[in-house]
């Protein structure tokens, strides 16, 4: 062998290729042997191949232990291995093997059964012909998928060319078949019953559906099926087209800038389980809506759309398969372009936690802002907000969500209803008329206090991201100023009631201790259960008067933040200005 990085030469170079050339050789020549002298030179030549070759593999051993640097590739990291891979199905291989096998079963007579597997391997280098110069076309890598699985394919090749003589005019399916094709045989029967069905013949293929599922959605969405929604991982149903399960009871479908968090927060509050995260990969979305819908799978969910530009969203879209409604809010385009570029950015420095030592300046630093820096084309965060990001490639190159509604609709083809909503009827002041419409629409039932929590702006309104807070007192500090014992440091969180979730409203509400600078700005104050310290004077006296300047301190950072902000007229007079942008 001249080449150990070739994979067609190793693949020729080994025990089984030579034994076999051999044995076809012989096949051309026995005419020329008489009195059977033929067969005894020809086993003679078979022996000394092999020991040969056994004598050529300890010298290679001996060699890498000594020079480990000198091992072979793996075969498949070898430029040529799928090429290579067709050479195993060479009739000069396939009769290798077979000669290797019965050497290694000799003591089991398996010289008596030579004849026969000969026969047998002759007739299947025929059908693998047959079956590469046929499926071919069907599948480029058609070689490289039945070497995985050779036996398996022989055993149900009359019923594997039932399906794809069935389907040969329906080439997702074909790719779908090949690309997963361990699965298609493992499960061969179960997918076999699928693919012959009405159902599948109805809904995929009648509809040339460009994203066939390889199993039948109904028995996926049954637990009591063997092969169900909750045994297959994500990942998987993924690369198999399977559409996602069907326990949502409607989709959402955000529209960047439009109150997406807002709606998201409402159908939570009503009792639905909702997923908040986004991402910016079709496939990576799939998975974290599968892996979401399967954790609430006994529950009441509803499926988010993202709401900003994804690659691959065509197939995700139509992942979506359940016949439901799906609610919509939309917005005025230079009100949606004014929340992205004041939209903020990635803050590392912002403090969640701070103690009763932390310099007042100090406590609600850190807010950033998505900034695109034009001249060196990339997106960073700064203190300040700029116009310039609109020329950023999310929003132009690639079609923000807000001007491609229309693509993800035609593409959600099972929604039975599009429901729009303005986005100003979901503000505190038409949310009241809106509620009730939503209820009907949607079959939603809305919780008593449900109004009372519309009344703040669901976002954080002016203290977006500068709320909540938690000051923490610590133990030690108490000790010496209260001369109170408390065992751990006492957490006082400083929020509003759209951010507070169930483990912080068991906490105590201790608003009404304070002046009306806190009320009034519709500010709680919440403190975990310390019963000692609420007795104290001088520790309400203390948190009175120290919360009082946090919150002054909040409201005069909270209007410094909201004067950086660009406003509809700013962006109308950036796009006039600037031509280029205004007319793409």
């Amino acid at each position: 062998m001249h080449n150990p990085n070739s994979a067609i030469e190793r693949i020729k170079n080994h025990l089984a290729y030579k034994l076999g050339k051999v044995m076809i050789d012989f096949s051309h020549q026995r005419n020329n042997y008489k009195y059977g002298g033929g067969y005894i030179a020809l086993f003679k030549k078979l022996y000394k191949i092999k020991k040969q070759h056994k004598k050529e593999q300890k010298i290679y051993q001996q060699t890498i232990q000594v020079f480990p640097q000198l091992k072979y590739p793996n075969l498949e990291t070898c430029s040529d291995y799928e090429q290579a891979l067709k050479y195993k199905f060479h009739l000069s291989y396939m009769l290798g093997e077979v000669l290797i096998q019965t050497f290694q079963n000799l003591h089991k007579g398996s010289m008596f059964k030579l004849a026969k597997n000969i026969k047998k391997a002759n007739k299947e280098f025929k059908i693998f012909k047959e079956i590469f110069n046929n499926f071919a076309k069907l599948s480029p890598n058609i070689i490289k998928i039945i070497s995985k699985n050779k036996q398996a394919f022989l055993k149900e090749l009359p019923r594997i060319q039932n399906i794809l003589k069935i389907h040969q005019d329906y080439q997702p399916i074909l790719d779908n078949i090949f690309h997963n094709f361990n699965y298609f045989i493992q499960n061969f029967n179960l997918i076999e019953e699928w693919l012959l069905s009405n159902d599948f013949n109805e809904k995929y293929k009648k509809e040339n559906h460009p994203y066939p599922s390889l199993l039948d959605p109904k028995k996926l969405n049954d637990e009591k099926e063997k092969i169900n929604y909750k045994n297959i991982p994500a990942e998987l149903a993924w690369e198999m087209n399977l559409p996602l399960p069907d326990n949502y009871e409607f989709v959402y479908m955000r529209n960047f800038g439009a109150g997406g968090s807002a709606l998201n927060l409402f159908f939570q509050k009503c009792g639905f389980k909702v997923r908040f995260s986004q991402r910016i990969k079709a496939h990576e979305e799939y998975l974290e809506m599968f892996i979401f819908l399967i954790s609430c799978y006994h529950e009441h969910a509803v499926l988010t759309l993202p709401g900003f530009p994804i690659d691959g969203r065509e197939k995700l879209c139509y992942m979506i398969q359940k016949r439901v409604k799906c609610i919509c809010i939309v917005r005025d385009p230079i009100s949606i372009y004014k929340t992205l570029v004041n939209h903020r950015g990635y803050m590392p420095d912002r403090k969640i936690f701070f103690n009763q030592n932390e310099s007042f300046k100090n406590i609600f630093t850190g807010i950033r802002y998505r900034f695109y820096d034009r001249k060196k084309n990339i997106v960073i965060s700064y203190t300040y907000p700029t116009l310039d990001s609109l020329y950023s490639p999310v929003y132009i190159d690639k079609g923000h969500e807000r001007f491609n509604l229309t693509t993800k609709i035609n593409l959600l083809y099972s929604i039975s209803d599009l429901v729009y909503i303005d986005m100003k009827k979901i503000l505190p002041g038409e949310i009241k008329k809106t509620l009730p419409l939503l209820s009907e629409q949607f079959n939603i039932n809305l919780p008593k206090d449900i109004y009372s929590y519309f009344e703040q702006p669901l976002n954080g309104g002016k203290f977006v991201y500068l709320l909540p807070k938690t000051l923490i007192i610590e133990k030690s500090f108490i000790k010496e100023k209260f001369h109170t014992i408390v065992k751990e440091n006492v957490k006082i969180l400083i929020t509003q009631s759209q951010f507070l979730n169930s483990s912080e409203s068991s906490m105590i509400n201790i608003t009404c201790l304070f002046d009306n600078i806190i009320t009034l700005n519709n500010i709680l104050i919440y403190i975990k259960h310390e019963e000692g310290l609420l007795k104290n004077l001088y520790f309400i006296t203390f948190i009175r008067r120290y919360l009082g300047i946090v919150v002054k301190k909040l409201l005069i950072h909270s209007r410094f933040e909201e004067l950086k902000l660009f406003k509809e007229k700013d962006v109308l007079n950036y796009l006039k200005e600037n031509k280029e942008l205004r007319v793409k």
